[in-house]
């Protein structure tokens, strides 16, 4: 799957003098439902960081933007840790014109939230009895970055433009037409893309080939819930 980005409304803050500013926060929270993200709401489960942070090259960005880099795990300038609350970060950003501006935004309170950027490893979906969005579970992810941002994605088009990925789709829409056994890994692929696209559509679909395909998608979901 490709690369998906969730942001949380938590303390963000900066500590220490002018001399040895950071900037601390938690990325992301355990135990606490997301709004609709398309169709699904998630949670992320304590441990769903623990391996990622010992063996991931993380950056620290601004805005989700690869030329501000606040800091790096893999360089000594991002710390990473799981505590009870979720993942606890601080960053020591750099000496430079636009991250002095970012600590001063973010000790007025104009920055407050939070983003980061994964890749799901591992997932559980569930269907609640009263029939409402289905549930996901993130149990490991592989992380890619943390970022302060200005302004969050709005998180029903960033799972659906980014989340989707037709290239693995289609390799698992023709295991299924070979009757091929589906892995656990194909099973969440056809699991988040259902989702996905159902949140894409208003109407049910009528052209005949896209009919057949998403006719297609519910036999599999069939099988794999």
């Amino acid at each position: 799957m490709k690369k998906e980005v969730r942001t949380v409304p938590i303390e963000l803050r900066v500590e220490g003098d002018d001399e040895s500013k950071k900037i601390t926060g938690h990325a992301a929270v355990f135990g606490k439902w997301s709004e609709d993200l398309g169709g699904f709401r998630e949670k992320i489960r304590e441990g769903a960081f623990s391996k990622t942070i010992k063996e991931a090259d993380v950056r620290a960005l601004f805005n989700h933007d690869p030329n501000f880099v606040l800091g790096r795990n893999k360089a000594g300038t991002l710390s990473l840790e799981e505590d009870k609350k979720g993942l606890a970060i601080s960053i020591d950003p750099p000496d430079t014109q636009w991250a002095r501006d970012l600590t001063t935004s973010i000790e007025r309170g104009d920055i407050t939230q939070m983003s980061f950027g994964f890749r799901t490893v591992k997932d559980q979906w569930t269907t609640p009895q009263d029939g409402k969005e289905n549930q996901r579970e993130l149990l490991e992810v592989e992380l890619f970055d943390v970022s302060p941002v200005t302004f969050p994605a709005y998180p029903h088009t960033d799972v659906g433009m980014r989340s989707i990925d037709v290239d693995e789709l289609n390799r698992v829409l023709l295991k299924a037409d070979k009757e091929i056994p589906l892995s656990e890994d194909d099973k969440g692929i056809v699991r988040s893309n259902i989702q996905i696209l159902e949140g894409m559509i208003e109407e049910p679909v009528t052209v005949d080939h896209s009919a057949a395909r998403k006719r297609r998608l519910q036999l599999i979901e069939a099988e794999v819930i």
